[in-house]
């Protein structure tokens, strides 16, 4: 049997074990899927669940990148970006501006406002309660599946473990020049990955959904930054008041994609 080609004779020893390492690596990370849940992972995923849900306020911003396959089947992606505020139990504020929409949602404990700011319309729903219900009823109500919803809830480990069938530590990696545990789970409908800051702090700094059996395989990819967890928000925070002149719409749809749409159109 000939011998395999390692490449050209300069190759050094230590990139080629670094070479082998990697695919040890990726060959037990192989293993796990087909085992369960890695049992570093599950804690991990725990701690920042833990962490980010006992925090009684917080805020923080990120973009947001959306994958689409066109009819020719050219993937196109879909750039915005995002702000959160939250205010346990029973605030909260995020506002995402894209190319799709300028949308703001805004939660005073008693009512969801969604505001198209593009347009001057908004939408409500009434959701008296805490945020995990508010969440729940606008998912209700419209059909959106929100991905990154899931962190608002005061537990967001149910929602993102959610059929999983199994799940990996990939190792330690850096997201804007931060050490990071990576993380990667795997669904029927979804691969997700996600990567979360290491120390005492264990915030998600970065979050990709797959959807691997959609053509293209196209992803939502969300890279949290600026976390602030001991916010000083100004009263009216999380009031809204009708602009002059905004429309009220009755009806919320959501477009292919899962974004929501709720400007009027031209």
């Amino acid at each position: 049997m000939s011998q395999p080609y390692l490449g050209t004779p300069t190759l050094s020893r230590g990139v080629l074990a670094a070479g082998v390492a990697l695919w040890l690596g990726l060959a037990g990370t192989s293993a796990w899927a087909a085992g369960g849940v890695d049992p570093d992972a599950e804690r991990i995923l725990e701690s920042m669940s833990s962490y980010l849900g006992n925090l009684p306020a917080f805020s923080v911003q990120g973009e947001v990148d959306d994958e689409v396959v066109d009819l020719a089947g050219q993937k196109l992606q879909l750039s915005s970006s995002m702000s959160l505020a939250v205010e346990r139990p029973g605030h909260f504020y995020a506002h995402r501006q894209g190319p799709l929409a300028d949308v703001e949602a805004i939660f005073d404990g008693q009512t969801l406002t969604l505001n198209g700011k593009r347009h001057e319309v908004y939408a409500q729903i009434e959701a008296p309660g805490t945020i995990d219900q508010a969440v729940a009823e606008l998912r209700s109500e419209t059909g959106l599946e929100a991905p990154a919803g899931d962190f608002l809830y005061a537990d967001p480990y149910p929602g993102l473990m959610t059929d999983v069938m199994s799940g990996a530590y990939i190792g330690t990696a850096y997201v804007n020049g931060t050490e990071c545990h990576h993380l990667a789970f795997r669904a029927p409908k979804v691969d997700w990955q996600i990567w979360i800051q290491t120390g005492d702090r264990p915030l998600p700094l970065k979050y990709v959904i797959t959807s691997k059996w959609v053509t293209g395989a196209p992803e939502y990819a969300v890279r949290f930054r600026d976390w602030n967890i001991e916010p000083k928000f100004e009263d009216g925070r999380f009031s809204f008041v009708p602009p002059p002149g905004a429309k009220r719409l009755e009806d919320i749809a959501v477009d292919a994609l899962g974004a929501l749409m709720i400007e009027e159109k031209p």
